[in-house]
């Protein structure tokens, strides 16, 4: 049965307020021009020869952009800003994007930055609010991290969240964070409304294993791509120049093996990819180390990629959450590193393992161009979207066009590698690998 998801856009009232940014209404005029209700795009894309179905509004997706009415007065904006969760590549130039967009767009005056994830809203932790400007922000993309400092958890103490945004006179909420920060987005929401309260909830997905449902791909995975692709190039300078060398190189992904298949695919020079979506043996006629022993029989050399959710249902022994509500992994990669030199010792056949786990340098990193110009777009939308009195929204890109994507359907599930579509195919036509490294009677 085919996936089906409600497009339809919450809004906090009607639109009376004239924009300040002067724009065209029609094409052809040579001017940029405002983005009208009635402008949307499929989800799906793909079609059946001689299938025509009748579209509901539900089921097309709304696009982004400045609308000629708004909803806010900018003169009366409080704005608020917030990053939750893990570091990625891309962060502060969101946040630049949308201080940026508020002020010289719209002529808000009022920004406000909420430091330590949604920490910050709490009273007991008393964090100070930053005062955002252009000048206070203006450099802030060139560096790695979060300029208002992030954290995981509280995003469970909903009433304490919105009893801040009341006392700060927030009126429009922009959240960066990945899917469990934007379920805490949605419950702050809706006790917003409950509250009979106007306030805007924007959010921006940030997650740099690329795992968001929906949308064509999260910001700081490009960079991601970019600086593991790094790592492997000298993982594999390593392996070439050693007897019997083995690179072996960790990289994030905990349900998702994007980043792992993604680099395979950038940098040539994987010969294995080790992903959650793919179940593999480590011993055994077609397990890995047999396969690994293969290569190195006629290459002397191999490298592998290990994404830090594999493995993950062999090694863990109970199941605990970090404050944010993740699952804590195992570390796979120390354990696979060791696996194998005590598989060839045992052997008695000489390799040299180069182990490498460049996570957080990773994660930590400012963002590549590529990142900085979607950032810089996303940050505009989400203002744009929020000056609409769009609420309960995320800014997405899907289908290479900017949307606004309702929070309960980006956070219905995760993106996960398709065992059966065409990356991992691609990944395998990349690394020449098995398609299956399991043994067919364990």
């Amino acid at each position: 049965m085919a996936e089906t998801f409600d497009f339809t856009v919450e809004e906090l009232g009607a639109r009376n307020v004239k924009s300040p940014i002067v724009l065209a209404k029609a094409a052809g005029d040579g001017i940029a021009n405002y983005v009208t209700d009635d402008r949307f795009i499929r989800f799906k894309t793909g079609v059946t020869l001689g299938e025509q179905a009748p579209v509901e509004r539900s089921q097309v997706l709304e696009l982004a952009g400045p609308r000629e009415m708004i909803y806010f007065t900018p003169a009366h904006v409080h704005a608020g800003i917030v990053s939750c969760g893990g570091l990625c590549p891309g962060i502060n130039d969101v946040i630049r994007a949308i201080v940026r967009c508020l002020w010289y767009r719209y002529g808000v005056r009022r920004i406000s930055g909420i430091q330590y994830g949604y920490l910050g809203f709490l009273p007991e932790y008393q964090y100070p609010v930053k005062t955002l400007t252009p000048d206070e922000v203006d450099d802030i993309h060139k560096i790695g991290g979060t300029y208002l400092g992030s954290a995981r958890g509280g995003g469970k103490e909903v009433s304490k969240i919105v009893d801040t945004i009341e006392r700060l006179n927030i009126n429009m909420m922009f959240v960066i964070g990945g899917d469990g920060s934007q379920r805490g987005t949605m419950d702050i929401a809706d006790e917003v409304s409950r509250r009979q309260l106007k306030v805007a909830m924007v959010g921006i997905p940030k997650t740099v294993d690329n795992d968001f449902t929906i949308i064509d791909r999260s910001f700081g995975f490009n960079t991601a791509i970019e600086k593991a692709t790094e790592v492997v190039s000298a993982a594999h300078m390593e392996a070439v120049s050693a007897i019997n060398g083995v690179g072996l190189v960790k990289v994030m992904g905990r349900e998702s093996g994007f980043i792992a298949a993604c680099t395979a695919l950038a940098s040539h020079e994987v010969n294995f990819v080790l992903i959650p979506e793919i179940p593999f043996n480590l011993e055994g006629y077609n397990g890995l180390l047999y396969h690994l022993e293969e290569r190195l029989k006629k290459r002397n050399h191999a490298v592998i990629i290990v994404a830090e959710g594999a493995m993950q249902e062999q090694l863990l022994t109970e199941r605990k959450t970090d404050a944010g509500g993740n699952l804590k992994l195992a570390d796979v990669g120390p354990y696979l590193r060791d696996r194998i030199i005590k598989y060839f010792a045992e052997k008695k056949i000489e390799i040299n393992l180069k182990y490498i786990d460049p996570s957080y340098m990773i994660r930590s990193a400012p963002a590549n161009p590529g990142d900085s110009i979607y950032c810089e777009r996303l940050g505009n939308a989400a203002v744009h979207a929020a000056m609409a009195g769009k609420t309960k929204v995320i800014i997405g890109l899907v289908n290479n066009k900017y949307v606004h994507l309702p929070i309960k359907a980006a956070i219905v599930k995760r993106n996960h590698v398709d065992p059966e579509g065409n990356l991992w195919r691609d990944t395998l036509d990349a690394t020449h690998q098995p398609s299956l490294m399991v043994n067919k009677f364990d």
